[in-house]
């Protein structure tokens, strides 16, 4: 007895192996002890960006004068602007605008460079989609600074006089959809998809896993159901459950932070329907490789983790190298967001959302399909 009660080296290296062992034989806890810091060393260190540049911006071009051009010039070498189309007329623009093509829109107006000459101080427009204010504020403060500097070379001899006035160029900013900058008009519907998106993948992950530990995957094999019909019948409850989860957001968002809600409602929470059969579709996949429920809680992990940082809901979308933007637009989250802000925020109707939504759909069919092809009948 006394042997026993003293530390002994020997049973604790014996401990010390045995755990190495059931270590190694769980391959996929151990490839997410790896993998998970590794997943995120890269990300922060390479994906993530506060200051985001090369910003897709609009030109709408009234006048051809050599002033125009050198302030759209400018404009482009400072680096946060990259002009990706220019536009005939006021409304192709400002549909750019509504359906996140672009961030910004520059409009030089008619007889810029003749006002300029005369010194009648002739204005630049500059419209920002300021529905997330972390991805515009930066570049919007460097134009203005920008815009006092980027004529004097043109301003000499006979118009050197124009550089001691209090700006040749007036610049007028319209910060579209959220002029005050007010952050929980980003946050807060984001929140629906980051909330759906942790706990459907996560409770789900577990529904095949948790009948298989408790022994109860038996009685559910024994029955005389079609996989799909297995898979389907989990999860429709978890469906009623995001829905409820949905309102609840809603309801805080109007109550509590004074959301916007521009658009339809009925629109939203019919669109969320496949947005939510996409994080439940991954989570019954999870489910059917994981042998054991911690490993389908790392799977949803492994799986949320990017969804959180490469969506555009932390870190501004445009700001993050193209790599990431790729993995970031094969993600759900991505394109839910779009929808959500766009609707709330924007008014967006279903024409806007459309490129938004097939995206989600497909990877909801994709994900279900290869859940339905790993579902077993039999415990073998």
């Amino acid at each position: 007895m006394g042997e026993r009660r003293q530390f002994s080296p020997r049973r604790f290296w014996a401990i010390v192996v045995k755990e190495f062992i059931q270590m190694r034989r769980d391959r996929v806890t151990f490839g997410m002890m790896v993998g998970i810091p590794l997943l995120q060393l890269v990300l922060f260190g390479y994906a993530i960006n506060s200051d985001p540049k090369q910003l897709p911006t609009g030109v709408l071009l009234a006048d051809y004068g050599p002033q125009g051009r050198t302030v759209l010039k400018a404009i482009q070498n400072s680096g946060y602007f990259s002009f990706v189309e220019q536009y005939a007329d006021e409304r192709a623009a400002n549909e750019a605008i509504v359906r996140g093509e672009v961030l910004f829109v520059v409009s030089v107006p008619p007889n810029f460079s003749r006002d300029l000459i005369r010194g009648q101080r002739p204005a630049i427009l500059m419209e920002a989609d300021a529905t997330d204010p972390a991805a515009t504020s930066n570049a919007v403060a460097a134009l203005r600074s920008l815009i006092e500097t980027s004529l004097s070379n043109d301003l000499k001899g006979p118009l050197a006089e124009l550089r001691g006035r209090p700006g040749p160029v007036e610049l007028r900013i319209h910060a579209r959809y959220n002029p005050e900058a007010i952050t929980q008009y980003n946050i807060v519907p984001g929140l629906m998809g980051v909330v759906l998106t942790m706990t459907m993948v996560i409770i789900t992950g577990l529904a095949i896993t948790r009948e298989r530990e408790r022994g109860t995957m038996e009685n559910l094999l024994s029955m005389p159901t079609r996989p799909l019909e297995a898979l389907v019948g989990k999860i429709v409850p978890y469906i009623v459950v995001g829905y409820i989860q949905l309102g609840l957001i809603l309801l805080a968002a109007r109550g509590l932070f004074q959301v916007p809600m521009e658009g339809s409602l009925a629109l939203l929470l019919t669109v969320a329907l496949a947005f939510i059969i996409a994080n439940l579709a991954m989570g019954i996949t999870f489910s059917t490789v994981a042998t054991n429920q911690l490993q389908a809680v790392q799977m949803a992990f492994f799986f949320f983790l990017p969804s959180l940082l490469l969506s555009g809901f932390m870190f501004p979308f445009r700001g993050m190298p193209i790599w990431a933007q790729w993995i970031g637009e094969a993600l759900p989250l991505t394109h839910f967001l779009r929808i959500v802000r766009g609707i709330l925020i924007k008014g967006n109707g279903f024409a806007e959302i459309a490129p938004q939504l097939w995206p989600i759909g497909a990877f909801a069919l994709v994900a279900l399909t290869v859940a339905v092809k790993r579902y077993r009948q039999t415990l073998d």
